[in-house]
């Protein structure tokens, strides 16, 4: 084939569709500006410890994702998490509380009152929202189930996917599928029974059900495969300077570790962030500059720590917790990362990743770190129970982290199909589309490859 396709980042969701499209036998060209592939997914070795600074995980929802691992001879490193891991605490009145989906050991839980289980059990009954595009995750939870399941299991769950705010997430931008429950058959409980047939028959898993996965070696693993995959195809230290059209075909000019470099492309694929992706099509359209620069990436401070396992009283049988808003913690959230992979930490050792900031917290970007590290490995000490400092710390500051699909982001995507339809060879990719999580990055790397072949073809 002599078509060219020019992806522009690194990242999962670039990577991804790289693979697809040299696997088809397109002539394909990644350039990232960064010194390593894997964009957010950092994985690194010290002391003894394995962690990682973005993603810690995956889940598997859907066939593609093993289809990569199998294909490129990742399978003896791709790992499953610990069963452990289906057990969720959420914090309450200092207390952790496992959270439970099962009818009946909900309403043995304490996490919830009698009055706010009660109300959960009417949701067959509460009826159909009239405006979904402009409505909140809040707006949509409490009115079909209740004020104290937002704040104690939908508050905590928010911040720990999306490190952010209910009150400004879209539900039908940021949850769709929960959103679709409603929309298709009427409610949750029924949509939720109703729904597992037809993911049945199309291989597809739902994030409750779906197993969570890493890598032996961190999630850092998976786009580095796929860089090896690609060979002289991935040129890192590059970093695109400009794009132009010349009749039917893109010329890019990017700097490759200070030399200048030109490459006419067919199609050239953004699969950088969206703030990012603004710099490189400003001279395209000022409008789509507008929209991209509006996502909102609220900034993250994963924090890892070690400790004795003697020293923490708290029985490590979960994947960790998560913290509501009511309890004014200065973090989100803790995830009990030597309990769910091997080879995290020694024996005699537990290793945890705290999130510090997100859209609760936008202020950490001007707090003194070393005071704030304080406070919040003192509220974890205590929550934890640990009676001792720890063996190892250590963190990664993402001053933009995750994209906020937030009230009206339904405005944005209209707006970057109808930037494609305008410009046809250029396509906007990344988590700012179609999802953050990297089942939905894999996903809609294959529809990015489907757009691409379409395109290609005509």
């Amino acid at each position: 084939m002599n078509k060219k396709v020019v992806i522009v980042g690194s990242g999962i969701s670039g990577l991804a569709a790289a693979y697809w499209l040299k696997k088809s036998g397109y002539d394909v060209l990644v350039i990232d500006k960064n010194k390593a592939p894997g964009g957010v997914m950092e994985s690194a070795f010290q002391n003894g410890f394995m962690f990682d600074k973005g993603p810690n995980s995956g889940l598997e929802t859907s066939p593609l994702i093993k289809e990569i691992v199998d294909d490129l001879g990742l399978s003896d490193k791709f790992v499953y998490a610990n069963d452990k891991g289906n057990k969720r605490y959420i914090l309450r009145n200092n207390t952790l509380h496992a959270l439970e989906m099962n009818p009946k050991k909900m309403i043995q839980s304490k996490l919830l009152s009698t009055s706010g289980k009660l109300r959960v059990l009417a949701e067959p009954f509460i009826g159909r929202s009239k405006d979904g595009y402009y409505q909140s995750i809040s707006e949509f939870v409490s009115r079909r189930l209740g004020k104290e399941f937002l704040d104690y299991v939908i508050n905590p769950f928010v911040a720990g996917v999306f490190a952010g705010n209910p009150d400004n997430l879209s539900v039908k931008s940021a949850f769709p599928k929960l959103y679709a429950l409603e929309e298709k058959y009427g409610g949750l409980m029924v949509g939720t029974v109703k729904s597992i047939k037809e993911r049945k028959r199309s291989a597809e898993k739902s994030k409750q059900s779906a197993k969570m996965f890493s890598f032996e070696n961190g999630m850092q693993a998976f786009p580095k495969a796929i860089a090896d995959y690609l060979g002289k195809d991935l040129e890192l230290f590059s970093e695109v300077k400009c794009i132009k059209k010349e009749n039917d075909k893109y010329t890019i000019t990017y700097d490759n570790a200070g030399e200048i470099k030109t490459v006419t492309a067919d199609v050239v694929i953004s699969a950088i962030p969206a703030y990012m992706a603004s710099e490189v099509f400003k001279d395209f359209d000022s409008t789509l500059v507008k929209h991209l620069n509006e996502v909102y990436y609220p900034p993250v401070i994963v924090l890892y720590l070690a400790y004795k396992k003697q020293s923490i009283t708290q029985p490590l049988d979960g994947f960790g917790f998560l913290i509501p808003a009511k309890e004014r913690k200065s973090f989100l959230g803790a995830i009990w990362s030597s309990v769910l992979f091997p080879k995290r930490a020694d024996d005699d050792k537990a290793s945890f990743t705290l999130f510090i900031g997100g859209a609760r917290n936008p202020e950490i970007v001007s707090m003194d770190k070393e005071l704030l590290f304080k406070k919040v490995i003192n509220e974890f000490e205590d929550i934890m129970g640990i009676t001792d400092k720890p063996v190892f710390n250590q963190y990664r500051y993402w001053p933009k982290a995750i994209p906020q699909y937030n009230i009206g982001y339904i405005e944005h995507e209209r707006y970057f199909d109808e930037f494609e339809k305008k410009n046809p060879g250029l396509i906007l990719s990344g988590n700012y589309r179609g999802g953050i999580s990297v089942g939905d990055c894999i996903k809609n790397s294959k529809l990015v490859f489907e757009k691409v072949e379409k395109i290609l073809k005509k």
